[in-house]
Parts: structure tokens; C-alpha cells; sequence
């Protein structure tokens, strides 16, 4: 008895320090790069195109750069070089912010550039800290939730920056981020010192390993049919949330809606609540092709409440906030739910031999192509159209195109799963300890 109360002990604590580095680590990374989306530049423009617009396509071309060259990278960095990454990385995104605030415009889009380049890994290289273990569901439903809560702080806290201490909009940026980069490096120190997954964590979840050239290209050619699914309709989820992190503020009204500007935290840590709860739960399915088919099934209905709330906009009349509240909750339950415990399952149901990080950085370098190519098309060809009606049409469409190919992803599980039996899955508690050890 005393042996199991240790061990349980020792997972929770376990849980809590790794999740908790996991999640504030990708918290800060966000103050590193998303509190420019609560400044306006008003009147400003670069060659044509809005500033805003024009600063937002630049970081996502280097955020995107960064995950083409993360494909390789992600998949072949080894736990050692880890930690250099992350000090490597985050040093150079802060730099960018200083020279965006240092430069005159225009020329200072292109310091935003190099913030997006530096920082397009960092959750690949975050989430191969937590990946592969008993425990991962938790831990990876903890940082998924960075995502959603850091948007709407970033944001909120760039507007109380800018109100408060009257900081300027491009000086605001690097502010920020100095504050929150001594702490990213701490913690990612303290993601450095996790010990190696355990012999119980290989037995139910699989040995993780790097993938060379070759070993890439032939995973994704064994599943090729499935994946397509997934990164086609994941480009059109990226798309939308970006487009709804981005510009938010033009899409909801704050001030005429008589809200405060910490109304996304706020909003954010609701639907932060409702995911942490629904994904944790899923340590309960212990069965790993049941957990895929749970998911996506979250995701479908997801995705027909989303596009069922913005085709009917004008007809429900929700209040502001509802709307919002419903937009975030269904967007995100489909969004982090390959960017974080799918693929963890997915790998452990078949023995896949690899890592996470290659289908992370690979559905994202897909779904931030999407993004530069709606926001660049939108600015040149309807620069007129106004956020809201915009969005809204946008998420309809992805609703339920997402839903068809989800479904169909769904039918592609079940058939591979009659051809192609898993290996036996470890029954455990839902502390992730192995029944044949109570």
C-alpha cells in the first residue's frame, strides 16, 4: 500500500511539474509574439496594404519558414540540443522586437520577420518533453491550453500596457517580451532536468524516436489517404484561428460592446476550463483507438456547432459574448486537438516508430500557407469588407468542409483498424499506473 500511495505521489507530482513548465512555457512564448495584435496603427499603411495586415503576413511568412525547416528539424533534434534551441530561439525573437520598435516604417515589418522565424519550433520543441509518457494526456491538455488562455492575455495585456503606463504601440511589443523572456528561460531549464520516459511510459505509449529523410517520407506515404484528410482541414481550422487571434479586436467591438479589455482573458480562461476538463478526461479511455475515435467524434460536433452559430448569425441574435464564447470553444476543441493529444495516441494505437513533433510542425507549416494566402487575397481583392460578416461566412465554410473531412478520417480509422490490428494496450489506472503492478 505504501509503494502505490508513493507512486502516485510521485505521478502527480510529476504532473505538475512537467505540465506546469509545459504550459507557462508556451505562455510566455506568446508575450514574445502575439501582443502586437492589440495595437491598431490607425492610418498607417506599406506599400498598399494596412499595416497591421502587412506586420501579421510577415511574422506568419517567418513563422512559416520556420516550420517547412521544422519538418526536418523537429524530427531529428535530439533531447540534448533541446534547451539551446529554446535560449537560441527566444533571445533572437526579443532582438526582433527591439527593432521593431527601434526601426521607422516600414522597414520595421521586417524585424517581425525574424520574431515569427525564431519562434515557429517552440512548440514542437516544448512538446517533446512531454510526449510518449502515461501521463501525456494531462500534460499535453495543460500545454494545449496555453494556446487558448495566452491569446486573449497577450492581448489584453497589450492594451493595459498602452492605457496604463502609456507605453507606444511599437515600443509595447518588446516590453513584454522583456519581462517574460528571463522566466521562458528558467523554465525551459526546468524542461531540460525531466527525466526520460519510463520503461511502463514505452510499454503503453511507444518508444519515441527521431526520423531521418527517408524514415518521413515513408511514414507519411503508410498514411497518406488519412493524413491529407487531416492537414486539409486542419489548414482551414489554422486559418480561421489566426484570423480570429489576430484581429479580434476588429471582429469584437470591446468598447462598443461596453466590455473591458481583459474581457478575452476572461472569455479565454472559460473555454480554458471546459477544454482542461473534456481532454483530461481522456486519460480515462485507456484504449488508444477508442480515444482516436472519441476525438474526432468532439471534433465533428465541434465543427457543426461552429459553422451552425455563423451561417445563422443574424437569424439567433446571441449576445456578443455568447457568440464569442461559442466561436472559441468550438474552434479550439478542434484546433488542439491534433495539436496536442491526437497524434500522441495515434503513434501509440499502430507502434508507430517517431515522434509528434514531425505531424505538429507539419500540419502547421500547411495550415500558416492557408493563412498568409486568405489574408494577403482579402487585403488586395476586398480591402472594404468588414471583420465580422467576413469571419463569419469564413468559419460556416470551415465548418463544414472540416466536418466532411473529419468524417471521412473517421471511416479511414475504422477500416485500418479492421486491416491492420494494434498492439495489445496496458490497462491502467486512471493515474497511469499499470493494473498487473496493483
Amino acid at each position: 500500500m505504501g509503494m502505490k500511495k508513493n507512486k502516485l505521489l510521485s505521478d502527480i507530482l510529476f504532473i505538475l511539474w512537467a505540465g506546469g513548465a509545459a504550459l507557462l512555457s508556451y505562455s510566455l512564448v506568446y508575450a514574445l509574439r502575439k501582443p502586437f495584435t492589440a495595437a491598431e496603427f490607425n492610418g498607417l499603411t506599406v506599400c498598399g496594404m494596412d499595416y497591421k495586415i502587412a506586420v501579421t503576413v510577415v511574422q506568419i511568412l517567418g513563422y512559416l519558414l520556420a516550420k517547412f525547416a521544422g519538418i526536418k528539424v523537429i524530427s531529428e533534434l535530439r533531447r540534448e540540443a533541446r534547451l539551446g534551441f529554446i535560449l537560441f530561439s527566444v533571445g533572437i525573437a526579443e532582438m526582433a522586437l527591439v527593432f521593431f520598435a527601434v526601426l521607422p516604417v516600414p522597414w520595421n515589418v521586417l524585424a517581425m520577420f525574424f520574431n515569427g522565424l525564431a519562434l515557429g519550433c517552440m512548440w514542437g520543441v516544448i512538446f517533446s518533453f512531454i510526449e510518449g509518457r502515461r501521463v501525456t494526456d494531462l500534460l499535453a491538455s495543460l500545454l494545449g491550453i496555453s494556446m487558448v488562455v495566452s491569446s486573449g492575455t497577450a492581448k489584453s495585456v497589450g492594451l493595459y500596457v498602452m492605457n496604463h503606463f502609456h507605453v507606444d504601440e511599437f515600443w509595447m511589443p518588446a516590453v513584454i517580451g522583456a519581462c517574460a523572456l528571463p522566466v521562458l528561460c528558467l523554465l525551459g531549464y526546468c524542461l531540460h532536468c525531466l527525466p526520460a520516459p519510463t520503461e511502463e511510459d514505452v510499454l503503453q505509449k511507444s518508444e519515441r524516436c527521431t526520423l531521418d529523410g527517408k524514415q518521413r517520407w515513408a511514414l507519411f506515404r503508410n498514411y497518406m489517404p488519412f493524413l491529407v484528410m487531416l492537414l486539409v482541414a486542419n489548414l482551414m481550422l489554422v486559418v480561421v484561428r489566426d484570423i480570429k487571434e489576430d484581429f479580434l479586436v476588429k471582429i469584437f467591438d470591446v468598447k462598443g460592446n461596453g466590455y473591458s479589455s481583459w474581457i478575452f482573458a476572461q472569455l479565454d480562461s472559460v473555454v480554458t476550463l471546459i477544454i482542461l476538463t473534456i481532454f483530461g478526461l481522456m486519460i480515462f479511455v485507456r484504449d488508444n483507438f477508442r480515444a482516436l475515435l472519441v476525438l474526432l467524434g468532439l471534433v465533428m460536433a465541434g465543427m457543426v456547432t461552429m459553422a451552425y452559430v455563423s451561417i445563422r448569425y443574424e437569424e439567433l441574435q446571441l449576445d456578443p459574448l455568447l457568440w464569442l464564447f461559442i466561436q472559441s470553444l468550438c474552434l479550439y476543441i478542434g484546433f488542439l486537438t491534433f495539436q496536442t493529444i491526437f497524434f500522441d495516441r495515434f503513434i501509440a494505437c499502430f507502434r508507430i516508430r517517431g515522434n509528434v513533433g514531425f505531424f505538429i510542425v507539419l500540419i502547421d507549416f500547411i495550415g500558416y500557407s492557408g493563412t498568409v494566402v486568405v489574408l494577403t487575397v482579402k487585403e488586395f481583392f476586398s480591402p472594404e469588407i468588414e471583420w465580422l460578416p467576413f469571419y463569419n461566412r469564413l468559419a460556416g465554410f470551415v465548418g463544414i468542409a472540416c466536418c466532411l473531412l473529419f468524417s471521412g478520417a473517421f471511416v479511414y480509422l475504422l477500416r485500418r483498424h479492421r486491416r491492420q490490428a494494434p498492439a495489445p494496450v496496458v490497462e491502467t489506472t486512471p493515474a497511469g499506473l499499470p493494473v498487473s503492478m496493483l
